[in-house]
């Protein structure tokens, strides 16, 4: 969610921080500020609204020149999002600045304490007591690192700290607890952000932070140490795309670019996944075999597009690898007492891999014992450290808050896990398993015919702008593709939009159905005759109710046809992995109809890219 970043080194620090929170936008945020620290003085400025507003300020009233500085952009929990609630925040003494990230859950015992013992606090943020906490613990001695470790001490809930100080004007010093930070390692400056996205311009080394550490910036070096003060290990990794992979490239939208990336995501995440052997390897699962073969159950925990991945993972998992698959919204799992055990692989799904939905249900999951699994597209984030195995889907910065290229990524990554899981229980004999990865590798030239047949989506979408509502229906696989159609509409266009089971549309949906409504159907392969005939059927039901009938099918399904208002075709591939093109028609569909109403199509009113709040 909000934006970090810090700076210490020899450039002008508000360049470097403005230019890391422009790299942040898409993460979604409602205000944006920045503290330079110059001469011995600590200079503010902070706006709601877009980083348009904080430059705006910045140029009417420039802050003096300095070397280190932090900035953030806000996504607001507690407190309205208008200036004064804005970070960074001050202590009384405007010595001490502050940024953050997640919540404070125990702030309103702190702030009544903080109020009773004379402190005045102007904002209704859970932050700005920390600020005057830390403005007491250095008055305290020991400098701004020692007061943050106290500090931190005594909070309780999810943050990432950063603050300067008056008093160390060549340091930076960030904490971390269930919330991402990450340290950009120069040659004469160092970085501190909530995504490397923030300094790839300046370097692609970087630091991960572990939980509960606290980590001391400085031009010269970075030194890393937990809570208490004790030398924490850290691991350093480098970054493996660069500043362009982050830039529009051409696109009017990073989501448009994204979506034309597919080929290549889909390309990436299969890369060197069959050995010499001819079998699958996935080298980053790191879980033995012989632990794999006596799970006797599987869970899939996962939030928004990612816990639609898992709806199909759940269709490949039981039909190639034979294990009962359940799917739970992570948000819900822990909540409910799930039945967990040694047995249990309980696999969770993140893009950024700071879901703090997913980060939970993963650590309930292991205090009851089960093996954990991430699939995951940020090294180094909080979900891969935490999981016993990780599958990586290489699939490169996605910016746009709309997940696209990070969704059909995902839907490798869970074939992948399906077909290694039953190569290792041998429910599928080798040739079998490498004759579908074969299949599997077909899939970006797939993709790329979809997306080269699309111009007649666009101008569909354009002459829909004025609707208020569309309806998905799908059978098998096709359901999950219909509720990530109807998601991806409600996120960009702002309508109202639901998915159904086509099966269900007697048992209650049916009634929706009014002259001219929109409706698109996701029809199976030919191949699945059953499913597949049953859809034409409910096809013919809404249409026959006025319905316009907007028809996702394989090409040369001339049994469709009639049927069909508006028919859209894509290349025929096996059941199982017909969502990965499927899928793509209803992405450009929401993108175009959202652009031709005039919304903000990379960042989507009141939403972030990763929530890391629960």
């Amino acid at each position: 969610m909000c934006g970090i970043v810090g700076y210490v080194g020899g450039r002008p620090a508000l360049d470097v921080v403005v230019e890391g929170l422009a790299r942040l936008e898409y993460r979604g945020y409602d205000s944006a500020g920045v503290a330079v620290l110059a001469d011995g003085k600590l200079a503010t400025a902070k706006r709601a609204g877009k980083l348009v507003n904080l430059r705006g300020a910045l140029e009417d009233e420039p802050p003096p020149e300095g070397t280190l500085g932090m900035g953030h952009t806000r996504w607001a929990t507690h407190g309205a999002p208008n200036d004064r609630n804005a970070h960074p925040h001050v202590d009384c003494t405007g010595s001490v600045a502050v940024i953050h990230n997640g919540i404070i859950e125990n702030f309103a015992e702190l702030r009544a304490e903080l109020e009773e013992n004379g402190h005045r606090l102007l904002s209704d943020t859970d932050t700005e007591a920390v600020a005057h906490l830390l403005e007491d613990e250095v008055k305290a001695g020991g400098g701004l690192v020692e007061a943050m470790r106290r500090v931190c001490r005594r909070l309780e809930g999810a943050f990432t700290l950063v603050a300067v100080h008056t008093g160390d004007p060549d340091l930076v010093v960030g904490a971390r607890r269930n919330s991402p930070l990450v340290v950009g390692v120069g040659e004469g400056e160092n970085f501190l952000a909530s995504d490397v996205a923030a300094f790839i311009a300046h370097t692609r080394n970087a630091i991960e932070l572990g939980q509960d550490q606290i980590v001391e910036l400085r031009a010269g070096g970075v030194t890393v140490t937990d809570f208490e003060g004790r030398p924490a290990d850290v691991k350093e990794y480098h970054v493996d795309w660069d500043v362009s992979a982050a830039e529009k490239g051409g696109f009017d939208y990073f989501m448009l670019k994204e979506i034309a990336e597919q080929p290549q995501a889909v390309a990436d995440t299969l890369l060197g996944r069959i050995g010499a052997d001819g079998r699958l390897h996935l080298d980053e699962m790191r879980i033995p075999d012989r632990e794999l073969r006596e799970v006797d159950k599987i869970i899939i925990v996962a939030c928004g597009t990612s816990y639609h991945a898992g709806l199909i993972a759940k269709y490949a998992i039981e039909h190639w690898a034979g294990l009962p698959c359940e799917v739970e919204l992570a948000s819900e799992f822990r909540y409910r007492d799930p039945i967990l055990s040694p047995s249990t692989l309980v696999i969770a799904i993140s893009q950024s891999g700071e879901t703090m939905d997913a980060l939970m249900a993963v650590r309930h999951a292991r205090e009851q014992k089960a093996k954990l699994l991430g699939i995951c597209n940020v090294n180094g984030s909080t979900l891969p450290r935490e999981c016993d195995g990780v599958l990586y889907t290489h699939a490169g910065p996605e910016i746009a808050v709309a997940s696209t290229k990070a969704f059909l990524t995902q839907l490798v990554a869970v074939y992948l896990i399906a077909l290694y899981i039953a190569q290792v229980r041998g429910t599928k004999w080798g040739d079998e398993v490498f004759a579908m990865v074969q299949l599997l590798e077909r899939m970006p030239e797939k993709v790329e015919k979809v997306l080269e047949t699309m111009e007649p989506v666009r101008e569909l979408a354009r002459s829909l702008s004025g609707e208020h509502c569309v309806l998905f229906l799908g059978r098998h696989v096709g359901f999950p593709v219909a509720l990530e159609g109807a998601l991806k509409l409600k996120e960009l266009a702002y309508m109202h939009a639901e998915g159904f089971a086509a099966g269900e549309l007697k048992h209650g949906p049916i009634a929706l159905i009014e002259e001219g409504l929109p409706v698109v159907v996701v029809v199976p392969p030919r191949a699945r005759e059953v499913l597949h005939d049953k859809i034409v059927s409910n096809i013919q039901e809404i249409r026959a109710r006025g319905a316009r009938t907007i028809v996702i099918a394989e090409d040369g399904d001339e049994s469709v046809e009639p049927y069909a208002d508006t028919l859209i075709g894509v290349p025929a591939v096996p059941t199982l992995l017909q969502p990965l093109v499927t899928t793509v028609p209803l992405q450009v569909f929401a993108c175009e109809l959202a652009s031709a109403k005039g919304h903000d199509v990379d960042q989507p009113r009141n939403l972030a890219k990763s929530v890391t709040v629960e």
